[in-house]
């Protein structure tokens, strides 16, 4: 152990077989005497604070050997604010927190940005040892302001939009975005407030409108740490002008021959479309069936046929959609020359009844025979829809589910 002078010393620890020369140390440690252990112990510690603008600050000063003194806070100004539990300036938004020989504590309510700065914390020994604790004010700032947008744009146009905060400290940024999708602004320009304290922030986007920007927000965001997270925008929605499109919808989705059937020409667009012409491949427009934006065919057949056009119109321009129409013949008229179609035995009271029926499809007729081949006992009519039946072949005509169809029974 090397002897260093009085109230020091020095231990060394030595690696022998080291390559470094024996009279370097490896590791030391210094040990300082009994009177700097307790001067370190008197010393007093503190820490640094941000606060948001209007908040409030606690200033925590500790100490561990108070050797009997009390300790102080003081602000930038050097004015005393609390010594040990006395309050000393007269600011109601100073209150004391915690008073003790190791602590004292005291917290700043709705703190302004002139409370910004050193704060001392002093503890009154031989001699006078003090803390630190810089507090640094944040200032909030505003909610962002849009400018530049006057009037509905036309699609494709390009538009320039601005947006402004003042009030932030340190200065805050700017962000744009268009529903989920950014914008990439300017880089944002920072200028000193009059108070010298806080910044004014502003930022400018340029970009071309589509139709799908229709009704769109543009969002200016400001970000800063005082906001903790929280969102501090501003909207602007515009409004894209841009030519018609349209789509022709039938009621029925398919229809058949006989049917009342109605097109529909939806007409989108901004403005929405006001006017709407229908025509027909091969024929002199306009069409008189047309009633507003809905053609319509009280009785289709196939002469209906065809490809039909609608034009729908707007003060920003005009679009044209195509429908092709097949008619598909009735269901009812599916059967062509079907002999023997249905066969269909009844055995009842010793009636044993037999039928067989066909039906045929000739443009609008259509016919239906029941045949009644054998009539077997004399009884009173076991099947309804027939209304008579004897042991003698009978002839009876009656009127089928479907328009225009007769049963036959011979």
């Amino acid at each position: 152990m090397e002897t260093l002078s009085p109230g020091y010393w020095q231990e060394q620890n030595l690696e022998l077989g080291a390559l470094a020369p024996l009279d370097e140390a490896i590791s030391s440690t210094v040990w300082s005497s009994p009177d700097m252990l307790a001067s370190q112990d008197s010393q007093p510690w503190t820490s640094d604070e941000t606060v948001v603008a209007g908040g409030t600050v606690v200033l925590k000063c500790q100490v561990k050997d108070h050797e009997d003194s009390s300790l102080q806070w003081s602000n930038p100004a050097q004015q005393t604010l609390y010594f040990g539990e006395k309050r000393a300036l007269r600011d109601n938004r100073i209150q004391l927190v915690k008073s003790t020989p190791h602590e004292l504590s005291i917290s700043i309510s709705n703190v302004a940005l002139a409370d910004e700065g050193e704060y001392t914390c002093s503890i009154f020994t031989m001699p006078v040892r003090t803390a630190k604790s810089l507090v640094t004010v944040l200032g909030i700032p505003q909610k962002p302001i849009i400018s530049g947008y006057k009037s509905s744009l036309r699609e494709k146009d390009k538009t320039t939009l601005s947006c402004q905060s003042s009030g932030s400290k340190p200065a805050a940024q700017l962000t744009w975005r268009k529903g989920d999708q950014e914008l990439h602004g300017e880089s944002t320009r920072i200028q000193e407030d009059p108070n010298g304290k806080t910044f004014t922030v502003s930022s400018s986007v340029t970009f071309q409108v589509t139709r799908e920007d229709d009704g769109a927000d543009i969002v200016c965001s400001v970000n800063h740490e005082s906001l903790k997270g929280a969102d501090r925008s501003t909207a602007q929605r515009i409004e894209v002008l841009y030519t018609p499109t349209a789509k022709i919808r039938p009621d029925p989705p398919h229809p058949r021959e006989g049917q009342k059937l109605l097109l529909h020409c939806e007409g989108r667009g901004n403005p929405v479309p006001q006017q709407y012409v229908w025509e027909k491949e091969g024929s002199v427009p306009p069409l008189k069936m047309a009633q507003e934006s809905a053609l319509i065919f009280p009785f289709l057949n196939k002469s209906d046929s065809g490809t039909y056009g609608c034009t729908a119109t707007s003060n920003m321009g005009s679009y044209k959609a195509y429908y092709t129409l097949n008619v598909n013949a009735s269901p009812d008229r599916g059967w062509e020359w079907t002999r023997r179609a249905t066969v269909h035995h009844w055995r009842a009271r010793g009636l044993r009844l037999r039928v067989h029926s066909w039906m045929w499809n000739k443009e609008k007729s259509m016919g239906c025979w029941t045949l009644i081949c054998l009539c077997l006992a004399a009884m009173t009519p076991v099947i309804p829809s027939f209304n008579l039946c004897t042991h003698l072949a009978t002839r009876i005509r009656i009127v089928c589910p479907a328009p225009r169809v007769t049963h036959v029974c011979v």
